[in-house]
């Protein structure tokens, strides 16, 4: 079972999917769905259109240099089959999908660093702006001013009772 790469968005091909395209020059394009297809036809640049592996590549939202992506690097020389070869290869798949997993944990993490430190002060700036409706109304009213009277003020009220 061969399974091929989207031309457009870089996902797998499987056997009897998606839309095969070949131009006169005996060029094939193989495309996992119809989304893809007509991307293609309306001339897109894969780079440029946000959910494509090529624009997470570009713009490194995504990891692209790793040594577990050799495993799925294309090779056009046929091989020979080896049973031990790939016995020992699919016993691998799920470790390196593992160290992958970590790795791209790692990256994401390190692109969010900066983004912490940028949510924490516009979370900040929002409640200093709208402390109002945090706060009871009470606590944010400015505190009664006591004004000191004098001795002749406090007399008046006495004599008028």
């Amino acid at each position: 079972m061969r399974l091929e790469k989207c031309w457009f968005c870089s996902s797998t091909v499987y056997p009897g999917h998606g839309i095969q395209f070949v131009r006169n020059v005996a060029k094939i394009f193989r495309f996992c769905r119809s989304k893809c297809h007509k991307n293609f036809e309306m001339k897109r640049n894969p780079r440029k259109v946000k959910w494509t592996k090529a624009y997470r590549r570009v713009h490194v939202k995504a990891m692209t240099q790793d040594s577990t992506f050799e495993c799925e690097r294309k090779r056009n020389r046929p091989e020979r089959y080896d049973r031990i070869l790939n016995e020992n290869v699919l016993k691998a798949i799920p470790m390196i999908v593992k160290i992958r997993d970590t790795r791209e944990g790692r990256l994401h993490k390190k692109r969010m660093e900066g983004n912490k430190k940028k949510v924490q002060r516009e979370a900040k700036e929002e409640l200093e702006q709208s402390i109002h409706m945090v706060k009871a109304p009470s606590a944010v009213q400015p505190e009664k001013i006591q004004v000191k009277v004098s001795q002749q003020q406090q007399e008046n009220p006495l004599m008028e009772e």
